[in-house]
């Protein structure tokens, strides 16, 4: 049975139960061909299909990364598609496997912001800033990947801010502490909810 027929569009489901069940089954027989086919169909005329695509192998990455790690290229690639969720789920992708290729999606990491900034997607955005925290664990993209959170910080929408603050604190440095601590102070006061208040306070309260 080719892996087309065991996806949520094959089936006439509207729910990603049967995209999850699918990946769940890869990642337990390690089946790199049907990875493989699934890549293969990220270009199928029937936009429905890659979709659950998509879904399938980054559904995958987060349970097991280096089965889809490979295909840093062609996710990076899927970016400049024209197909929304096929932009959003190759951020998600590349979220999953950054710290198996950190060298190459670290190369492509222009392309990846400018994503995040242009897509309107808040999806992509979100990944982007999961990209660079978890670049910033790795020495020799710390500070760069650190500069760009906090850059990130300043600019993104409230909704947003204290999720990315979060997001952001383990990986400060003793070198960005004060200016991390500045940011936050000066846009905590400007958020809408109470909720997002207390969540950046939390995270005020452990810098000190």
């Amino acid at each position: 049975m080719s892996v087309l027929d065991q996806l949520a569009t094959a089936r006439g489901r509207r729910d990603e139960v049967p995209n999850q069940e699918l990946a769940q089954r890869i990642v337990r027989e390690r089946n790199t061909a049907v990875v493989q086919e699934l890549m293969d169909n990220l270009e199928h005329q029937n936009n429905a299909i890659p979709s659950d695509c998509i879904k399938v192998l980054y559904e995958i990455g987060a349970a097991n990364p280096d089965l889809i790690a490979k295909y840093y290229k062609e996710f990076g690639k899927l970016l400049e598609s024209k197909h929304n969720r096929l932009v959003w789920g190759a951020m998600i992708a590349l979220d999953t496997i950054v710290l198996k290729q950190p060298k190459g999606v670290h190369g492509m990491l222009s392309k990846i912001l400018k994503t995040a900034d242009t897509s309107g997607s808040v999806i992509a955005r979100d990944h982007a800033v999961g990209i660079l925290a978890k670049l910033a664990t790795l020495k020799p993209y710390q500070s760069a990947s650190i500069a760009i959170l906090i850059e990130q910080l300043m600019s993104c929408p409230n909704n947003q801010f204290a999720m990315y603050v979060e997001m952001t604190a383990p990986v400060i440095d003793a070198d960005n502490r004060e200016r991390f601590r500045k940011v936050i102070e000066k846009r905590a006061a400007g958020l809408d909810k109470e909720s997002q208040k207390k969540r950046v306070a939390k995270v005020l309260r452990k810098l000190t």
